[in-house]
């Protein structure tokens, strides 16, 4: 459904149907309305056991193959003395002197839920914003002026609808850090005064491709106290949907090939980076997750491709953002492989602002909602990811290759290579409970728990000459790798409640996965509940927790959290009392901090007050405690956090977003009051009496700090 269809947007409203809290205008021009769209996966994927034989039994065995090679290697990670001689010293960081201080205090007096148009934060502890959309990133970048807007302007400036943040250290630089962020989308009724859906100008539109992408920012700390401020430094960057970058991996070819580009690797762009995460080689992970609404057409599609772009939930009309009128790449018709070339993790070196980002196919295109990264004590690097789709999947890619030691940006180029050799996995769940237990209503097994067994099915492995093999019959590897969803439907993957942020736990290894709600569960003859998906009319989400054997193939998991009121019998908090927790609805973003305590974020709050950050307890006797530690204003989403010492910091996306408002009749005023319209923004909360410096880190350089056991968390920043 395109979005034309749609708007006008400033008539009184609600939520768009099936999507909890989320207001239809942030679902439009967030991910193109599709969830108001059919399900894109009407596969009926049966347990494992019944698809064995579906599976190349050739191809399983060259996976193990593979992935015996790889566990097995004896080429480990440097020593922490050896990482420590290339990054510079890192004993700084922590505030016991070591890479792994304590994190926030959980003692914290709960913030109660609220409506607020402001950042709500907990007694004894401040809040200020570090940078909004519009302030300058590049020299020559002028102020922002809502009213005199201009492409040039915006490509110098900080983008729109701020999302992932990563933030290292500058080791060069006392108490400087160096902070990544991601541009989601662009809300255009929100930005132009005056904005046509069925006729946007070109300059509108060239505004919005600069506003989508990422920053790189200098940031430097507030000596007064815990603030941060942005810096107009030589690492400052922004990348935007009309940047150079290189597709690399199994994808290249046929698929990818267009009539500005016959190699099929030069791609121009970036669009929808969502979540992502970090490398231990200093780089950044971005994922490009709704891609599907920038492409339409008012011509003619193949025919013979209607059933893989229906999969990812693209439209064979004219798109919502009109994108197409201005250049052809966006037209289905004219250019059919450009959609092809989006969909993937992308790579980014911040260290290098001439570097050309990369964007690794060997991890499947889907919509990542991120990708994270845990390295075991043998040295194999995995990463997991996401498909931020109702009824889609969870992923993982294990490599073949190994860190190869130093900070120069040598090695940093050759780590850059880690995320193209090795085996892409899916994820399918079993539960461990009688069926009839399992009756969509959340009530809790007999056993207590939600809990049960997994296995990941290979899809395609990449050797070190580049050569790919699929292990899904009927499919090239190259099919597996811009089709990857059609993929995990030939293997029988298990469909879940929009699998979003996954990351895996600095301490324990121990991988967390937001779900962030379903209401199409068990509804219209769709997929009835199972045990990781207990619930029909799944309005508010679960947390999942996996214990894996990161590099093979068999994992255990369980729900911590199956959100929602406490007060309600389908919620559950991993056991804990549940008239001491917080009210928590559609998680999305999980974080850990220095200490290894998690951290959740919502999306779309579906029990009506703002979205926000909460820390939960995930072992113990407090197992399954929920304390919200901080809201967001009006019609904000709580994305990207990253939790230190004595720090926390948040992107506050898409505030004031509300059907209903206008630039007119804004419903936020947030952040610079007033009479101002609403502008997305990095926030920063610390405790009352914190003055800064490296210390404040200790050890959340690297925000999930997910290094395994070889390295501590923080070990190969600058």
């Amino acid at each position: 459904m395109s979005i034309r269809r749609l708007l006008p947007l400033t008539t009184s409203g609600h939520a768009a149907p099936g999507i909890s809290n989320r207001q239809h205008v942030t679902c439009v021009y967030k991910c193109g309305d599709q969830c108001a769209a059919p399900v894109p996966n009407t596969t009926d994927n049966p347990y494992f056991g019944d698809i064995a034989a579906g599976i190349s039994r050739r191809g399983v065995l060259k996976a193990a193959g593979v992935m015996t090679l790889a566990v097995g290697a004896t080429q480990l990670l440097p020593s922490t003395a050896e990482a420590q001689g290339a990054a510079g010293s890192l004993g700084s960081l922590g505030e016991t002197g070591s890479a792994a201080g304590p994190g926030i205090d959980t003692s914290f007096t709960p913030v109660a839920p609220n409506t607020a148009d402001a950042v709500t934060v907990p007694e004894g502890y401040r809040s200020d914003v570090v940078i909004r959309w519009g302030d300058p990133v590049l020299p020559g970048a002028p102020e922002f002026d809502f009213e005199n807007q201009s492409a040039a302007a915006q490509a110098a400036q900080y983008g729109f609808n701020c999302d992932l943040a990563v933030m290292f250290p500058m080791d060069d630089r006392d108490e400087r850090f160096l902070l990544t962020v991601n541009h989601e989308y662009t809300t255009e009724p929100s930005m132009f005064r005056g904005y046509d859906p069925d006729a946007p100008t070109r300059e509108q539109v060239e505004i919005a491709w600069a506003a989508h992408g990422m920053s790189v920012v200098e940031l430097a700390a507030r000596p007064q106290d815990g603030g941060l401020k942005p810096v107009m430094g030589s690492y400052n960057r922004r990348i935007t949907a009309l940047t150079p970058f290189e597709l690399r991996g199994p994808a290249v070819g046929a698929l990818t090939r267009t009539g500005a580009d016959p190699t099929g690797a030069r791609v121009t762009g970036t669009l929808n980076n969502c979540a992502g995460g970090h490398t231990p080689w200093g780089t950044v992970l971005s994922g490009e997750e709704n891609f599907n609404q920038y492409f339409g057409t008012a011509g003619e599609v193949d025919p013979a491709r209607r059933e893989e772009l229906r999969r990812y939930g693209i439209a064979t009309e004219p798109s919502g953002r009109r994108w197409e009128d201005f250049d052809d790449r966006f037209d289905l018709a004219k250019e059919p492989n450009e959609v092809n070339r989006f969909g993937y993790v992308v790579e980014v070196d911040p260290w290098n602002p001439d570097s050309t980002p990369v964007k690794h196919s060997a991890m499947g295109r889907f919509k990542h909602e991120g990708a994270t990264i845990h390295v075991t004590d043998d040295g194999t690097v995995v990463a997991y990811s996401g498909d931020d789709e109702r009824f889609d999947y969870l992923y993982k890619f294990v490599s073949s290759r190994r860190i190869v030691p130093g900070d120069s940006a040598s090695a940093r180029a050759e780590n850059m290579k880690i995320l193209d050799e090795g085996t892409l996995y899916v994820a399918t769940f079993s539960g461990n409970s009688p069926a009839e237990e399992i009756d969509g209503s959340g009530t809790v097994p007999s056993d207590g728990a939600f809990d049960g067994s997994g296995t990941w099915i290979p899809l395609m492995t990449v050797s070190a000459d580049g050569k790919a093999v699929s292990h899904v019959d009927g499919m090239t590897p190259e099919q597996v790798a811009v089709h990857t969803r059609m993929a995990g439907d030939r293997v029988g993957a298990t469909k879940m409640d929009r699998p979003e942020d996954v990351e895996p736990s600095p301490t324990t290894g121990k991988v967390y996965m937001a779900l962030t709600n379903n209401t199409q569960r068990g509804n219209d003859g769709k997929a009835a509940a199972d045990e990781p998906n207990p619930r029909h009319n799944n309005k508010h989400g679960q947390v999942v927790e996996i214990t894996d054997d990161h590099g093979g193939t068999a994992f255990a998991w369980n729900l911590l959290l199956v959100c929602g009121d406490p007060a309600e019998a389908d919620s559950y908090f991993g056991g804990f009392d549940k008239s001491k927790v917080s009210p928590i609805s559609c998680p999305d973003n999980v974080a850990f901090g220095p200490d290894g305590g998690l951290w959740v974020s919502t999306d779309g709050n579906a029990l009506g007050f703002n979205d926000g950050l909460y820390s939960v307890a995930t072992s113990g006797p407090n197992r399954g405690e929920t304390k919200l530690f901080l809201t967001v204003p009006i019609g904000a989403e709580t994305c990207g956090p990253l939790v230190f010492g004595n720090r926390v910091i948040v992107n506050v996306q898409h505030p004031g977003e509300k059907d209903g408002a206008s630039i007119e009749n804004p419903a936020s005023h947030w952040p610079d009051g007033g009479s101002s319209q609403p502008r997305p923004s990095t926030v920063v909360a610390w405790r009352e009496g914190f003055r800064g410096g490296l210390g404040s880190l200790a050890g959340g350089s690297l925000p999930a700090g997910s290094l395994g056991g070889s390295l501590p968390a923080g070990s190969l920043t600058r």
